[in-house]
């Protein structure tokens, strides 16, 4: 509240007050009047007023009845309906009446007060008082005795009372109330006003500061005091803005702490806590002056690198960074070691604004997460979303609504012989898909199956990998060949007791022998679900197909957890197969020997794959490893194309 509205609420408080007093002063005397008029009437007869003349002992009457009064009463006269002077108190008194206040009080019947100084002749100067002059109307009532009153009408007025009542004292007594109410008023104003103006300054204050408080919390992240996502967006505006004009490049660095959500469920979120501030602290200690180190939440930081003169400089940065997590935390009593996947991504390399660069880095690190490669440089083969992969992800689902329809299969189904190393004889065919695409030809699987489980269209991919590898097993049931087939289950898949559904329903519908059909996992999509993909791998195993551990060696399975995996075979990964022949690593032999025993151990089969010349096979042979596949033998072929299952091999081995 302004002082001015302050001022002028004093101002009509007072008004108000002095009002109220005032009118409540000219209430009381005016009713002081009435009470005069009324004792002096009530000794006067009514013809009196018709005569307009009182007898001396009227007068004297009209004396004694009023002598209650003389405090306060200045003067009493009494006036005829036609304005003639019937009584004075004063004898100085002459005259006429006030002729309009008479003629009100008259017509109206109602009193007529008015408070002016005393100016009666003869006066002296120095004599100054305020009366309250009224004219108080006298009814025939009023001069009737007692007992006749009832027969006389009310309102029957035959004169007038003049009253004049000192009111000098009265006067100064509103003099000083109102001056005092003033002083209240304005004092109590003028303290609310300090008041308000404290609690409204001390209130403006806060605001102010919670303001500022609020501001800076909207930039920087209350955990570790790092730049939020929003502060790094400007900033990377900033610099993208700042470099147009250059042609130099702004990098982006997008780092992920691996199994966070595992420290926090085992060491509890203050720990993990914990764990945030330290990576904050070292990454905002080991960067240059200029790069802006940020959190974006969770576990997930990005560091801006505003001038990077090019990508191989941002990647040899980005593994600096990763290096930092070489040393291990302290957690309390706990020296915590840390892994983190860490993405790189370059303007106008990579992305052409702020939003696209923010998304290239961040699909560049969860490559480096999906692949572990601890650091990954954006590519567009990872992005699911770059116009390319958009396209071809389109036209996978036109292929997959042909396939349902009367036009030609774009996808089929090849097949790769599993050969017996001890007899060479052909014991089993592992079933590969290939896209045949109008435009690009016939595409592998690495080319469409990552797009597949990237989208949701693995679960349909997979079933048509079933359903026309079951078709052909019938085929060639038919025609007297008994050879089991593998097929591959994505992770997706796998960790699904809907896939055991599928594949019950097909081997009945086409009259298959469970034991004619297998299919092969991932050793990583065992590891990263145990506790939904083993129960799928015992449900097939009591339907009677069996499972094959593929890619073995690159995932984490402990040896307690291969003995107790209901699967009949692994096969060893090419990595491991290639390093045997000309060139390989030293010591490769003795890994592949101790992947043999330790199969063989567990009544396991061992299958090699990617065999491509005869040394490697030999080498195989004499490892004891059980089955072979690869190029040196065949490579995937159409169903027509397929030397006959059970039947020697076409290139045998010496």
């Amino acid at each position: 509240m302004s002082l001015v509205g302050m001022v002028l609420v004093g101002v009509a408080l007072v008004l108000v007050t002095s009002t109220q007093l005032r009118g409540q002063a000219l209430r009381d005397g005016t009713g002081s009047a009435a009470r005069v008029a009324v004792y002096a009437a009530g000794v006067v007869p009514s013809s009196a007023f018709a005569t307009g003349v009182l007898s001396p002992a009227e007068q004297a009457a009209v004396a004694t009845a009023t002598r209650g009064f003389d405090d306060e009463l200045v003067e009493l006269r009494l006036w005829s309906a036609d304005g003639r002077l019937m009584y004075s108190s004063d004898a100085a008194t002459t005259g006429l009446p006030h002729a309009d206040r008479l003629a009100r009080v008259m017509q109206s019947g109602t009193p007529d007060a008015l408070v002016q100084p005393d100016v009666r002749a003869g006066r002296a100067a120095n004599d100054q008082r305020t009366v309250l002059d009224v004219y108080v109307p006298v009814t025939l009532a009023d001069t009737a005795t007692p007992d006749a009153r009832d027969d006389v009408a009310p309102d029957d007025r035959v004169g007038a009372a003049e009253v004049m009542l000192d009111r000098t004292a009265t006067q100064e007594t509103l003099r000083s109330t109102t001056r005092t109410v003033g002083l209240v008023v304005v004092g109590s104003l003028a303290l609310l006003w300090l008041l308000l103006f404290r609690i409204v300054h001390a209130t403006s204050r806060r605001l102010r500061t919670t303001a500022l408080e609020n501001a800076r919390l909207a930039l920087l992240d209350s955990l570790t005091g790092l730049p939020n996502r929003r502060l790094l967006s400007d900033q990377m505006q900033r610099a993208i803005d700042r470099v147009a004009d250059e042609g130099a490049r702004v990098g982006l660095i997008l780092l992920d702490i691996d199994r966070f959500k595992d420290i926090n469920d085992t060491l509890g979120h203050d720990q993990g806590d914990e764990l945030l501030q330290q990576v904050a602290e070292r990454l905002r200690h080991a960067l240059r002056d200029d790069d802006v180190v940020a959190r974006l939440g969770g576990d997930e930081f990005a560091i801006l690198l505003p001038d990077v003169r090019t990508v191989a400089n941002a990647e040899r940065l980005a593994r600096r960074v990763r290096g930092l997590f070489a040393q291990p935390f302290e957690l309390t009593d706990i020296a915590l070691h840390v892994e983190t996947s860490v993405g790189v991504a370059c303007l106008p390399d990579h992305a052409s604004d702020a939003s696209s660069l923010m998304r290239t880095a961040d699909i560049a690190m969860y490559a480096a997460k999906h692949h572990r490669a601890g650091v990954s440089v954006y590519s567009p083969d990872a992005d699911d979303s770059s116009p390319a992969r958009l396209v071809l992800l389109g036209e996978l689902h036109q292929a997959l609504e042909e396939r349902a329809g009367d036009l030609p299969a774009q996808l089929e189904m090849h097949y790769q012989p599993k050969i017996e190393l001890s007899s060479q004889r052909t014991v089993g065919l592992e079933a590969l898909i290939r896209w045949r695409h109008p435009t690009r030809g016939l595409l592998p699987p690495g080319v469409f199956v990552p797009l597949a489980e990237q989208s949701g269209l693995i679960h349909r991919v997979t079933t048509f990998a079933l359903e026309e590898s079951v078709r052909q097993l019938a085929r060639w049931q038919e025609q007297g060949h008994r050879v089991p087939v593998a097929v591959n289950l994505s992770a997706h898949d796998v960790a699904s007791p809907a896939v055991v559904d599928t594949i019950e329903q097909l081997l009945a519908e086409h009259g298959v022998a469970p034991s004619l059909l297998e299919v092969e996992i991932t050793e990583t999509a065992l590891v990263a679900d145990p506790s939904r993909v083993v129960p799928v791998l015992e449900r097939l195993r009591a339907l009677g197909v069996a499972v094959a551990i593929d890619d073995f060696g690159t995932g984490t399975t402990s040896i307690s957890q291969l003995r107790d995996l209901p699967v009949a075979e692994l096969k060893i990964d090419r990595l491991f197969v290639a390093d045997l022949g000309e060139g390989g690593r030293a010591g490769s032999e003795v890994v592949v020997q101790a992947m043999v025993d330790l199969a063989h151990s567990f009544g396991l089969r061992v299958v090699a794959e990617g065999v491509e010349d005869e040394a490697t096979a030999r080498t195989l042979a004499r490892l004891e490893v059980d089955r072979a596949q690869g190029y040196l033998w065949a490579r995937p072929a159409p169903p027509s194309d397929v030397h006959p299952p059970g039947t020697p091999s076409l290139h045998p081995i010496g």
